[in-house]
């Protein structure tokens, strides 16, 4: 069996990934030739941390972008031949290279390493958009009207806070609670959140605009139906996405363990933004309480809750290897970066290297949301 070099094997990824630093050099040179025109953006990718942080993750973003394009083989694809072969080795029927090598079930490491990033930028972000809606949809009614509705909704969060996370997780995750009707009503119950968070946003921003309200909330409830029916059913009808019941249990787990954590967040801010002048004049003008909410007191909180989702995408990725590694993630063949540590480090002390590429990526992705939440935070405490 024929190998690359070290040289050669650094210089050909390089090579492979070509749409991505294209891109890569297309926004982040556009974004600080424009950078005082973007605002917060702007200011972000002018610090060096920031800069840092939207390179890497920029970097996995157009990865998952352009996967296919990159990818060299079929991430599920065995090739016999190539069992556990060392980074560099030469497939003999293409004439590809296996540039991190082959793991023990003559996968190509590289092409299931670009794969997963597609697995991880859908899930974690969605993940995390579906618990910033329900900590939203709860934080700002809780802290605006405060009373019973905050005692409630507090305590309803308090209950779900003191229940142990990580026995929380397993038993969300676990196989055996998809025997049982659990899953799909908490689904139905989080993913109807954003849709009618979306729905009051637009009938309290636009109700003295009826033309701009009708196409505002047609395009939500037809966004919402296509929501519904592929996560909480299954059932894509324009077959875009295919959302498997162990993907759906992460997404419930993740809304609610994280939910609970927002609602305290946003419901802090709402305590201290609605004293704020700007809020008492809204009152004054007689607009009502959901109008305040979701058009005076959430735009000025948007600073803090940006940098927590940054910090909680970060989060959903860490814990999506975290159940990939013990099983319990997504089905046992994805490529997802949690997954293929888990069936590597089972040889390790033979081949290590399929073990490193899913280990870095994961870690270069959570330190780019780390960074970029740190200098949104300093932008942010400036302002």
């Amino acid at each position: 069996m024929q190998f690359l070099s070290p040289g050669q094997i650094v210089f050909k990824s390089l090579i492979q990934l070509w749409p991505v630093w294209a891109s890569l050099a297309i926004v982040l040179g556009a974004s600080l030739a424009f950078r005082k025109k973007l605002g917060l953006y702007g200011q972000v990718v002018q610090s060096t941390t920031g800069f840092v942080g939207l390179f890497l993750v920029g970097f996995w973003l157009f990865a998952a972008i352009f996967g296919r394009a990159i990818e060299l083989f079929d991430p599920l694809g065995q090739i016999a031949e190539m069992k556990d072969a060392l980074p560099g080795a030469i497939e003999p029927h293409s004439g590809l290279p296996y540039l991190f090598g082959g793991d023990k079930l003559a996968r190509d490491v590289f092409s299931r390493v670009i794969a997963g990033a597609r697995i991880v930028l859908i899930i974690a972000p969605l993940a995390t958009l579906l618990a910033l809606s329900l900590g939203i949809g709860l934080g700002l009614p809780a802290g605006y009207f405060g009373r019973c509705v905050d005692s409630v909704l507090s305590f309803l969060a308090n209950l779900v806070l003191a229940f142990p996370i990580i026995l929380l997780f397993y038993l969300l995750v676990s196989p055996g609670i998809l025997e049982t009707p659990i899953p799909y009503t908490l689904a139905g119950v989080f993913f109807a959140f954003p849709i009618v968070l979306f729905g009051v946003f637009f009938v309290a921003g636009y109700r003295t605009q009826p033309m701009k309200l009708a196409i505002r909330l047609a395009v939500t409830l037809l966004a919402g139906a296509w929501l519904f029916a592929t996560f909480v059913f299954d059932a894509d009808p324009f077959g875009v996405m295919r959302v498997s019941p162990s993907t759906l249990n992460i997404f419930i787990a993740v809304a609610l363990a994280s939910g609970p954590g927002i609602f305290r967040i946003v419901r802090s801010l709402t305590l201290d933004i609605k004293t704020r002048e700007y809020v008492l004049a809204a009152q004054t003008r007689g607009e009502s309480p959901w109008y305040i909410m979701l058009w005076e007191i959430l735009p000025n909180a948007r600073g803090p809750l940006i940098v927590d989702s940054c910090l909680r995408i970060g989060y959903t990725t860490i814990l999506l290897g975290a159940l990939g590694y013990f099983g319990l993630g997504m089905p046992p063949e994805s490529p997802d970066w949690g997954t293929m540590i888990k069936e590597s480090s089972r040889f390790m002390r033979i081949f290590v290297h399929p073990a490193l590429p899913p280990a870095l990526a994961m870690m270069s992705f959570v330190l780019g949301l780390n960074l970029l939440a740190d200098a949104i935070r300093e932008q942010s405490l400036r302002d």
